[in-house]
């Protein structure tokens, strides 16, 4: 008797979310799918995966991508009734994507020609299905193509071909398929896709509703999500110690608890100040010397952060790793936990006198109030950096400064207004005043510290939530308004990241 390998018969199905390796093979797989169609490019996957990876899923067959589907959640009801395709994927970036929302909406789903037929699609469906589930999500939404009305649009009305499907006189493979799937049909969309010549533009708008879900009294429509920031415009003057330094920060941060505010937020290398009793004239030497407070500066503030229960952005502070010197802002999260964002770009001064070394990531960082970036001074001056945040979601750029001249000061003043209105975004920046006439390279300081706004009806006059007085010791409080963000991203007066000619250009982060 003999024995058979079954080994050898074996197929293996597998549907799984996408990963990042996977983008070239899906890219190929959409040409095969949608010949004539305006396929997707590598950045718009990326940006899936960045913003929702959960909602992204392939099928694969024995180690081959056969199959995949993308998806995003919004509020359904915020979106104008005859929208189009680019206006719910936001041009296929899905940076419109809210986590908060109440329908999951597919935005594709394909198949290859070749194992059409072995249920690929529905085991496509069923994944989305599991996910809104486990969401919680009211129901998910599509826009489904009708590829076989170009063949009957000279007799038949999009209506009358729609309902022709629904009775099964007319087979239509995407139509016929997601309603045997449980959608039903909400309207019919023209000019859905302008390159979908086989659907004539037209789309037909199904649903699925999710009969688990359960509403949650937590969960409903945000007239505002306010969150307070609490900006230091610190002075710098002579002490006689880590602790004199340690006071005078601890009451700034107690100032923030005080007012009930999210975010305390320190100026750029303020921590400067440790100089004025080092007793060392070479500034390069000096820099080396404020570093050996590195440990004791980061335990100083994540202390302060938990006990005043603010999120602190704790300036910048020069940090020596592998004997390289870097400028470092840092985030103390008032649950205790830290990050830190390297300066990219790096000023002449900084070169010469003191041999900083530039950082080389745009990061952004989850918060209980939302995604936030920091920018330190020059950075804010390159609006590229600013672009790449909000595309990672940032809803707030901290930028804590140091300048010595009005000059300077207005270059970054300027600047973060600008990215403010570019991106839709609020900044803010965060200077130091004061002088130090005993410490090289570190003579004078000019700041007006500052909350920014983008410029629309919603917002502060002039997009200036609060500022402080020029060059005097003091603190300026404000409250942003992040749920006005989102909506004005939507549906503001203007809409600078929703109208980006991606045709035209881009903006690409080397990783």
């Amino acid at each position: 008797m003999s024995t058979i390998d079954l080994s050898r018969f074996e197929k293996k199905m597998i549907i799984r979310n996408i990963k990042r390796e996977d983008i070239d093979e899906i890219l190929a797989l959409q040409k095969i799918c949608f010949p004539g169609m305006v396929p997707w490019k590598r950045d718009h996957l990326e940006s899936h995966l960045h913003i929702f990876p959960e909602g992204q899923f392939c099928a694969e067959y024995d180690g081959k991508i056969i199959g995949s589907c993308s998806s995003l959640v919004i509020n359904f009801d915020e979106y104008d009734d005859q929208h189009t395709w680019d206006d719910i994927t936001d041009e296929g970036y899905i940076t419109n994507h809210n986590p908060d929302g109440y329908n999951m909406y597919g935005i594709e789903v394909m198949v290859h020609p070749d194992y059409r037929g072995m249920k690929i699609g529905r085991r496509l469906y069923e994944a989305r299905k599991d996910l809104a589930r486990q969401l919680n999500l009211k129901s998910i939404i599509i826009g489904g193509r009708i590829p076989k009305f170009h063949k009957h649009s000279e007799e038949l009305s999009p209506r009358e071909y729609v309902d022709q499907v629904m009775h099964h006189n007319i087979y239509d493979p995407v139509l016929s398929f997601q309603l045997m799937n449980g959608f039903t049909l909400m309207r019919i969309n023209p000019n859905y896709l302008p390159d979908d010549l086989a659907s004539n533009k037209y789309a037909t708008l199904m649903e699925w509703n999710n009969v688990e879900y359960v509403p949650k009294t937590k969960r409903h429509f945000k007239t505002s999500f306010p969150v307070r920031i609490c900006v230091v415009q610190y002075m710098m003057k002579q002490i006689s110690s880590f602790e004199e330094f340690a006071k005078q920060v601890e009451y700034y941060t107690d100032v923030a608890y005080d007012a009930r505010a999210d975010f305390c937020v320190f100026p750029e290398i303020f921590t400067t100040q440790l100089m004025s009793f080092l007793d060392e004239k070479v500034p390069s030497q000096a820099v080396r010397r404020v570093t050996e407070f590195t440990e004791e500066y980061i335990g100083l503030f994540t202390n302060l952060a938990i006990k005043y229960n603010v999120n602190i952005i704790g300036g910048s502070h020069f940090v020596e790793e592998d004997e390289e010197i870097y400028n470092i802002g840092y985030l103390f999260r008032r649950d205790g936990t830290i990050e830190q964002q390297y300066k990219i770009h790096i000023t002449p001064n900084e070169r010469k006198w003191w041999g900083i070394s530039p950082g080389d990531k745009v990061e952004v960082f989850d918060t209980d109030c939302g995604k936030i970036a920091i920018q330190i001074c020059y950075d804010i001056e390159f609006p590229e950096l600013a672009r790449i945040a909000a595309e990672k979601g940032a809803n707030i750029i901290f930028t804590p400064f140091n300048t010595e001249d009005r000059q300077g000061y207005l270059r970054v003043r300027y600047c973060a207004q600008a990215r403010a209105v570019e991106n839709q975004i609020y900044t803010v920046i965060a200077g130091t005043v004061g002088n130090l006439p005993q410490v090289e390279n570190m003579d004078i300081q000019y700041a007006q510290s500052a909350i920014f706004a983008p410029s629309d009806f919603e917002y502060a006059r002039d997009g200036i939530v609060g500022e402080c007085n020029p060059n005097i010791e003091m603190v300026v409080i404000g409250d942003v308004d992040l749920e006005i963000l989102r909506r004005q991203r939507q549906s503001g007066t203007v809409r600078q990241l929703k109208d980006r000619r991606h045709d035209v250009y881009n903006v690409q982060y080397k990783k």
